[in-house]
């Protein structure tokens, strides 16, 4: 396993795949998930892509500090696991809350985004996702992450696809099932601590930008990626039809389809030099 520290210490796990030489991709993961929720890119995407997956703070093999968590801090975290794996750049591919933190990047670091894509995420906060974020929080920090999977499956999958492709959250829940309570919340609240700043800043966006989501998606609706995409100057809006917010997974064919067009699109063929052998 690949590890590297936050700025405060805090221990980051990810991992690399795809061909040694192809351009980096650095993907994003959202809230209570960690590198296992790209399972299903690994192959389309990897096929030609340096792909980077981590685990945010708070998940999987990284650590996981009570908190508070910022999502600043998280997105340097990002920026960290990219320059352990070499690279000073990367197309980034981020969902959710992991849409969150790439806009953040894309703001704050422009020259390190080739291109961006964002996906089922959003740029401000709405008063009702505010009290769902919320309920979340207690939910599982009184009742345990096996209840709010229980009780908010119907806010990640479409009705459809919880009917017709029920063993697939056998393998979705568990990515949220072992996250401890106390991660998932401190990842929540981060969210909740952010402003709404970050949306009027978007037009300063000049990477490429995808934005996509689900035309089933209940917990960040088209709405949310209509607006994205206004703000920021370089966006294509992409609306896969039936996907809801875990459209990565439901619809991972035309997930993939669509965000490997992007990325070879605006692709230069040319892979960056490794960071560790130039100095």
């Amino acid at each position: 396993m690949a590890y590297v520290r936050g700025e405060d210490g805090t221990r980051l796990h990810y991992q690399v795949w795809g061909p040694r030489h192809g351009e980096p991709l650095l993907l994003v993961h959202g809230l209570g998930a960690d590198h296992r929720g790209w399972i299903m890119q690994r192959r389309a995407l990897g096929s030609r892509y340096r792909c980077i997956a981590f685990d945010n703070r708070g998940v999987g093999s990284s650590d996981k500090p009570r908190g508070p968590y910022d999502m600043e801090v998280m997105a340097d975290d990002a920026l960290r696991v990219l320059e352990a794996a070499g690279h000073g750049s990367a197309h980034v591919v981020g969902v959710s809350m992991g849409g969150i933190l790439s806009q953040v990047i894309a703001v704050r670091n422009p020259d390190r985004v080739r291109s961006l894509t964002l996906a089922a995420t959003a740029c401000r906060h709405l008063p009702w996702r505010r009290e769902l974020l919320e309920e979340w929080v207690e939910t599982a920090e009184q009742h345990g992450m096996g209840v709010f999977v229980r009780d908010n499956m119907r806010w990640l999958m479409g009705p459809r696809s919880l009917r017709r492709i029920w063993p697939l959250t056998a393998v979705l829940a568990p990515l949220v099932v072992n996250v401890p309570p106390h991660g998932f919340a401190a990842q929540a609240r981060a969210i909740l601590a952010m402003d709404d700043a970050l949306a009027d800043e978007l037009a300063e966006v000049r990477a490429p930008t995808l934005v996509t989501v689900g035309s089933q998606d209940i917990l960040t609706p088209r709405g949310d990626s209509q607006e994205l995409a206004e703000r920021i100057p370089t966006a294509e809006l992409v609306v896969i039809r039936g996907g809801a917010h875990l459209v990565q997974a439901e619809h991972a064919g035309t997930f993939n389809r669509v965000v490997r067009a992007h990325l070879d699109a605006h692709s230069t063929g040319a892979a960056e030099p490794d960071l560790a052998a130039t100095g």
